[in-house]
C-alpha cells in the first residue's frame, strides 16, 4: 500500500484562505500533499470550494519556488540561473498578490454567520 510516511518532497509552503478553513500544502511545483477543508465550507458548492483550492495551490507553488530561489541563492547559484529555472522572485509573488487583490469582489457585508 502507501508508505507510512510521504518521500521528502523538495521545498513546500502552506496558504489558507483570509478566514483560515481552507488549507494547501504544496511542493514548489504545485503539488498538492495536504489539504485541510473546514466542513462549513462545503456550503459553497463543489465550484467555489475546486476555485478556492486551486488559487491556494497556485499561490503556495509560488511560495515555495521562493523559499527554494531563496535557498539557491544562499548556496551561491547565480540569478541568472534562477530566472531561466523559472523560480519566482518575492517581488513577484508581491505584485501576483496586488494583481489577486484588485481582482477579488469586494464583501457585501462583513458580518459571518455563526
Amino acid at each position: 500500500m502507501f508508505p507510512p510516511t510521504p518521500p521528502h518532497a523538495g521545498t513546500t509552503a502552506t496558504m489558507s484562505n483570509r478566514s483560515g478553513t481552507i488549507s494547501v500544502k504544496t511542493t514548489e511545483h504545485g503539488l498538492p500533499l495536504e489539504l485541510r477543508i473546514d466542513p462549513r465550507e462545503l456550503r459553497y458548492g463543489g465550484r467555489r470550494l475546486a476555485d478556492e483550492i486551486l488559487t491556494l495551490c497556485r499561490r503556495s507553488a509560488a511560495e515555495a519556488g521562493a523559499r527554494r530561489r531563496d535557498e539557491l541563492a544562499g548556496d551561491g547559484m547565480p540569478a541568472r540561473v534562477l530566472d531561466g529555472l523559472g523560480l519566482p522572485t518575492r517581488a513577484d509573488i508581491a505584485a501576483a498578490q496586488v494583481i489577486e487583490d484588485e481582482e477579488e469582489p469586494t464583501p457585501t457585508s462583513w458580518m459571518t454567520r455563526l
